[in-house]
């Protein structure tokens, strides 16, 4: 009976730190999703930026699983090269190491403050203020849980039964970590596997060898499960998540025989030996960083050879399924993820457009004009599928989606012949002619350029949660592109009045592509326009400034009493 409770105890621990860590996830996403995207598809510019991006999105998921997930989804629309996804991995992995490292810090007590101020937040008006709220939730019952195990597994220290198994173990530590392996693909955390092998260590009943054998076994099971998830995605995004856990492996592998070794080495430090396994985990990723990275050119290459190519692709749409038209809710939900994927197609021509832009790269420009038949293609059968909905009969909430969706998916058609038929040929003239603007004008492009693609991916965040804090601020943006637009020609003639060879050469070049990026961005907030619309706030295309809505407030209440 006794032996029962100390098991639900123990899973109840842990069920409670893989909730904490789900809350943490939710909370961030929802208060920081689109910034925590945006930063990572634009932080992987350099190596070290790379490494940083992994790390920071990491601590601030609590998941290296949704890091790697979300960096494979970019090596798949081609924002983000294989050799840096690559790097951001081993980020992540530090990433979750310091995590654990802090989570075993001694701050346990703090969990019922952080809950309390957690519940606070979560009660604000603000999306931001909730997500913030639910992830200062779930960090506060992460340290619960971190109290709970250390209780629960008080007792193990007088059983026959698991000191005869963890006997077992420290005699054969290549199934030592297999076991912690399997224990860390289930919970699909690596930090859940961790914890839990910090309350046993502190508990008195493993050998410091036998610790770093687990941990070594938390750190490959942890990179299945990106792997797994990934299995039916696209070559280049397996190419990803394959290579993570292919580093893992060797690490372990190599660590292994040196456990012991290891574990005196650690000992030494004046951290204590409770401590050991989140001062292994983190040594553990830290040496795999500093040893993979020099490799990590080289990994991607051995991974475009392990993972061939996907065939050819259908250009056709992969969710409008005539047998969903009957249930007006599911229909309307494929419908979205295909204008979603038409926002995809978008975001590859603008990025190629881009890069040709910084690099003279000819050859990417070359995959403009397909990606736009496919995006006609698609936004045509989007039209007619919804209009075949619309002769089901829609209730009115649903007749308004719909419409919201076919608006969007047209945006994006437009911007995708904004592409073809300006950026491209205005592109092609800068590289083909050797055309070279000033320093100045080729900064403000650049940005104008970065500037278009975050606000192209934070529509399509709002296309799908339909985020009214989102919506405001892209049309706060429609006004900062036009200044931007306005700002950067008034600069342009300045500098042609100077007499600036680079202005002369190029001034119609510059002022061309001002223009349609402009165009391109006055598509992206048309995403907003319902959202604001549906609450009041969009008057002839224009915010209502806040001393309206104040004074309108006011009035309501005065009249109310």
């Amino acid at each position: 009976m006794a032996s029962t409770i100390v098991m639900i105890n123990l899973f109840g621990a842990v069920a409670l730190l893989l909730f904490g860590l789900a809350q943490v996830k939710d909370g961030v996403t929802r208060a920081f999703g689109a910034q925590l995207r945006t930063g990572l598809a634009s932080g992987t510019r350099g190596s070290l930026r790379s490494f940083a991006s992994g790390f920071v999105a990491t601590v601030a998921l609590q998941s290296s699983t949704a890091t790697a997930l979300m960096v494979a989804s970019f090596v798949e629309r081609e924002l983000v090269q294989p050799r840096m996804a690559q790097l951001v991995l081993l980020g992540a992995n530090v990433g979750t190491a310091v995590t654990a490292w802090i989570v075993a810090a001694g701050v346990a007590w703090l969990s019922p403050l952080i809950i309390g101020t957690g519940l606070v937040f979560y009660r604000g008006g603000s999306t931001a203020r909730k997500g913030a709220g639910l992830a200062l939730v779930g960090i506060g019952l992460m340290l619960l849980s971190l109290h709970l195990l250390s209780s629960a597994t008080e007792p193990m220290r007088a059983s026959a039964a698991l000191a005869a198994f963890i006997g077992l173990l420290d005699n054969a530590w290549p199934v030592a970590m297999i076991f912690s392996a399997v224990i860390a693909f289930i919970s699909s955390s690596s930090l859940a596997a961790i914890v839990l092998i910090l309350s046993l260590a502190s508990a008195g009943i493993l050998s410091p060898g036998l610790i770093i054998a687990l941990v070594l076994g938390a750190n490959l099971g942890g990179a299945i499960p990106p792997v797994m998830a990934s299995l039916r995605g696209a070559a280049a995004a397996r190419r990803v998540t394959l290579g993570n856990l292919i580093v893992r492996a060797i690490g372990c592998l190599v660590a292994l025989p040196l456990a012991g070794f290891g574990a005196d080495l650690l000992m030494t430090l004046p951290f204590g030996p409770a401590n050991l396994p989140v001062d292994a985990h983190l040594a553990f990723n830290i040496g795999l960083a500093l040893v993979a990275w020099p490799f990590s050119r080289l990994l991607a290459r051995l991974m475009q050879q392990l993972v061939p190519d996907d065939a050819q692709e259908d250009t056709g749409p992969k969710y409008l399924d005539i047998h969903e038209l009957s249930t007006p809710t599911v229909a309307l939900a494929s419908a979205t993820r295909e204008v979603l994927g038409i926002g995809d197609l978008i975001e590859r021509m603008l990025m190629r457009a881009s890069d040709s832009f910084e690099r003279d790269n000819l050859a990417k420009l070359m995959d403009i004009p397909p990606l736009e038949a496919r995006v006609d293609r698609l936004q045509q059968e989007v039209k007619v599928y919804l209009s075949k909905l619309g002769r089901m009969g829609l209730s009115p909430e649903d007749s308004r989606r719909s419409i919201d969706i076919i608006d969007y998916a047209i945006n994006l058609e437009h911007i995708g012949d904004i592409i073809e038929k300006g950026l491209l040929a205005q592109v092609t003239k800068k590289a083909t002619l050797g055309l070279r603007f000033s320093e100045d004008g080729h900064r403000e492009l650049r940005t104008l350029f970065e500037l278009t693609l975050d606000n192209l991916r934070i529509a399509q965040t709002i296309f799908v949660t339909r985020d009214f804090r989102l919506a405001r601020q892209m049309m706060e943006v429609k006004v900062e592109v036009r200044r931007m637009e306005k700002e950067s020609a008034e600069r342009h003639i300045e500098r042609l009045r100077d007499g600036k060879l680079e202005s002369l050469q190029t001034s119609s070049l510059h002022l061309d592509i001002l223009r349609d990026l402009k165009r391109i961005n006055a598509h992206i907030v048309s995403v907003a326009h319902p959202i604001l619309d549906d609450s009041g706030l969009l008057i002839e295309s224009r915010l209502r400034s806040v001393a309206e809505l104040d004074a309108e407030s006011a009035g309501r209440r005065v009249h109310q009493s």
